[in-house]
């Protein structure tokens, strides 16, 4: 990476043979590079910087480099785990920067389990004013919602009861305009707001608790924004454009970088794992779980043609649709009163799906209803199994 004049002065990345450096993207204000394990964007000019690096984090005006990398595999990693933690983050902060060669007074760092090969860059523009978001996101492993119960703990003694997890969004956002400190701020939420759009709509969930995940519990960010040259914007809500292409940037580049770490599209999630996962239904236990509702022919068959049975898409509409009710269920918003029938009814369009047999309806919602017992995953099976062993007969 070529050097480039800044006011506290300049740098040259070494030219080792790990670090053959690919320009993706290069700006007026910044330019962006990657190198294997590394994404590094160099600031053009004084930025001003806002950031969660455990080095420099809060605001900055003295931060001339912003890089994302990738610090280990996503599981069981743990030899490359005592690296990162041994001595502290600030102490890995300087080890990545002797690494790249980089002014650690001057760089703010994220680390995460991604690759940097599936790094998501979206540009948007709105006359004069830019907005790029540079992503990586993994969310298999501690997808988590904001509010529910944590795992970890800060005390006078350190980090108790910490753990490693496969799953981190790293940002990288540059607006090209100088922004007041308020609009910077609000900057930051914005941000929030759009990778947590992009969660919303693949429905991705918590890996601890049931609900559905805001982010994950080691998520990142830099943002950068000139100092000077041009007129300085005041507000970075959603209802002003700035606002609009950086929530758009973020939430693009998010589901991006999901569809090429995890998999994650919006037609993979019509899965019926996908969607009740956090209901107790996966996977890895489902055929046990079925098996004593199920003749021993129908178990095998329905083991045979899973992906048919589980991703049919009107049987993934079903399962949204029960989940929201199961959700609404659990905060309140319908009466106990209703509660059994409006469970057995999204059960019952599952099993009717499921079987090909959508006039079948209100026959499987009878048999259905003795089930709804709050049990979501048990009213699930009945459904899933009532639909399956039903689907070869007419019901005559």
């Amino acid at each position: 990476m070529g050097a480039i004049w800044t006011d506290w002065g300049s740098t040259d990345m070494k030219e080792i043979e790990t670090h053959r450096w690919e320009c993706l993207r290069d700006e007026p204000s910044f330019e962006l590079r990657r190198a294997g394990r590394y994404l590094v964007a160099e600031l053009k000019g004084v930025h001003r910087v806002i950031s969660t690096s455990a080095r420099h984090g809060g605001w900055a005006e003295h931060v001339g480099w912003l890089v994302n990398h990738q610090s280990c595999e996503g599981t069981a990693h743990v030899d490359r785990h005592r690296v990162v933690t041994e001595g502290g983050m600030e102490a890995y902060h300087d080890r990545v920067c002797e690494e790249l060669a980089l002014p650690s007074d001057h760089t703010a760092v994220m680390g995460t389990a991604a690759n940097m090969n599936y790094v998501a860059i979206t540009h948007e523009v709105d006359e004069d004013v830019s907005v790029t978001a540079a992503v990586t996101a993994g969310v298999e492993g501690n997808a988590t919602a904001a509010g529910e119960p944590a795992t970890w703990r800060e005390t006078d003694a350190g980090v108790q009861k910490v753990a490693v997890y496969a799953g981190t969004i790293n940002t990288m956002l540059f607006i090209n305009r100088p922004l007041t400190p308020a609009a910077l701020a609000r900057a930051v939420v914005t941000m929030t707001e759009g990778k947590t759009a992009a969660l919303q709509r693949l429905a991705v969930p918590s890996k601890l608790h049931i609900d559905l995940a805001t982010g994950t519990g080691t998520d990142q960010y830099c943002i950068a924004t000139p100092a000077s040259g041009g007129r300085v914007l005041t507000s970075a809500s959603p209802h002003m454009k700035l606002g609009e292409i950086i929530g758009s940037a973020t939430r693009e580049a998010t589901l991006e970088a999901l569809r090429w770490q995890n998999g994650l599209e919006a037609s993979y999630t019509r899965g019926v794992f996908h969607v009740l996962g956090r209901f107790g239904v996966r996977e890895a236990t489902l055929f046990d779980d079925i098996a004593p509702f199920l003749s021993e022919a129908d178990l095998e068959l329905l083991k045979k043609n899973s992906k048919a049975a589980f991703y049919e898409p009107l049987v993934g509409a079903a399962a949204h649709a029960l989940a929201v009710v199961a959700d609404r269920v659990r905060y309140g918003t319908l009466p106990a009163s209703v509660v059994d029938d409006a469970m057995t009814q999204q059960a019952a369009t599952l099993a009717a799906n499921l079987a090909a047999q959508v006039h079948r309806w209100s026959e499987f919602r009878s048999t259905l209803r003795p089930y709804a017992s709050g049990d979501v995953k048990a009213l699930v099976l009945r459904a899933v199994a009532l639909g399956w062993s039903e689907k070869w007969r007419t019901g005559d």
